[in-house]
């Protein structure tokens, strides 16, 4: 076996290891609200926190499909966002976007560029969507901030009987001169307004 070779295969085999440590860290409960349930864990090599919600909807699976994973329905996205590009894709497989936020004053506005996996198992009911930063694809703009430290993972599973467990895990780096303290403190309300607006629209069709 080459050195190059041995060398990507080690490479591979390290990022999956990271993958796995990742998700299977203990969250912390912090609080329920409307069927919602949030947590929190403190990430490795940061004062910052990731989040995690969970909850379960009485609908069907192919709604919900409708929806997370599907670049043609984006209504139920946050409405900071001002600006919203598709880079490239292809149908339940990846997504490439860009994405400008408009951040409350006096905060300046944030974009990033980003990268979604979908995986779908059509056997287990289940879908899987893993977004990451896309770097160096679109130039920063002198007026935005540009995160480059962020993930997010989407779980929808099918539990039979029109049961749909969702599981959305997340973390993101504001970058720019944002405490960690203040957003540790209203890290809890963006999974939480994210999952609301989905049952919401889910409840309405």
């Amino acid at each position: 076996m080459s050195n190059n070779i041995y060398s990507a295969l080690l490479v591979l085999l390290l990022n999956l290891v990271y993958i796995e440590n990742l998700f299977t860290q203990t969250w912390n409960f912090e609080k329920e609200k409307d069927g919602i349930k949030i947590y929190t864990r403190k990430e490795d090599d940061s004062n910052l926190k990731s989040f995690k919600a969970e909850v379960y909807l009485h609908t069907h699976l192919d709604k919900v499909y409708a929806m997370i994973g599907n670049i043609e329905n984006v209504d139920w996205w946050d409405e900071d966002i001002k600006e919203l590009k598709i880079l490239s894709h292809k149908k339940n497989s990846f997504v490439h976007y860009y994405l400008a936020y408009d951040a409350p004053w006096p905060m300046a506005d944030r974009d990033l560029c980003v990268q979604a996996h979908i995986k779908t198992d059509d056997e287990k009911g289940q879908r899987i969507v893993y977004t990451e930063p896309l770097l160096e694809v679109v130039p920063e703009k002198p007026n935005l901030i540009r995160i480059k430290k962020y993930w997010e993972r989407w779980t929808i599973q099918d539990k039979g009987n029109d049961v749909i467990h969702i599981t959305l895990e997340g973390f993101v780096d504001p970058a720019g001169s944002v405490p960690a303290w203040l957003y540790n403190m209203v890290i809890t309300e963006t999974p939480l307004k994210i999952i609301k607006g989905i049952k919401k629209r889910i409840e309405l069709n």
